[in-house]
């Protein structure tokens, strides 16, 4: 399984910046532009913390079986692969509801701040691209804790022999 990089999260989270932010303007002009769910920041908050806590549980388990412990649960492999598929849906996720609310606060905070609602939907947006950078961290996190050592070159492998 490859490693997500950081670097295609950030593309994905400028990329839907801009198509959001793009989209509020033209939103705007037409019409009212919905509001931005305070529920939002708060579950991707909740999935942060979830993600995090699963890192440092595996983390005690795989120092566990490690070092050999009598009674030590260990980790089996494909509890592991789910973890990570776990952790990388997730960041991918985030990089793109982060993006989109960043697009969004963006544009609230350039427009009129002068409304009382839009000030909140700017907290909310600015707290949606806070708790999705968090996913991000904890999805990383959860990957290093879980990254495979990296395989021996056999010729090394063998001339140490």
């Amino acid at each position: 399984m490859k490693q997500l990089r950081p670097a295609v999260l950030a593309g994905i989270f400028v990329i839907a910046g801009v198509l959001s932010w793009a989209g509020a303007r033209l939103w705007n002009a037409y019409g009212t532009l919905p509001g931005v769910p305070l529920a939002a920041p708060i579950v991707l908050a909740v999935i942060a913390v979830v993600l995090f806590a699963t890192a440092l549980s595996l983390r005690g388990r795989l120092k566990a079986q490690r070092e050999r412990r009598p009674g030590a649960k260990g980790v089996e492999p494909l509890m592991a692969a789910r973890a990570v598929v776990f952790g990388q849906a997730s960041a991918l996720v985030a990089a793109l509801v982060a993006g989109m609310y960043g697009g969004v606060g963006v544009f609230l905070l350039t427009d009129s701040l002068d409304v009382p609602a839009r000030r909140d939907q700017t907290w909310y947006a600015g707290g949606s691209v806070l708790a999705g950078a968090a996913v991000i961290a904890a999805a990383l996190f959860l990957e290093h804790v879980l990254k495979l050592p990296d395989d021996e070159d056999p010729a090394k492998a063998q001339a140490a022999a």
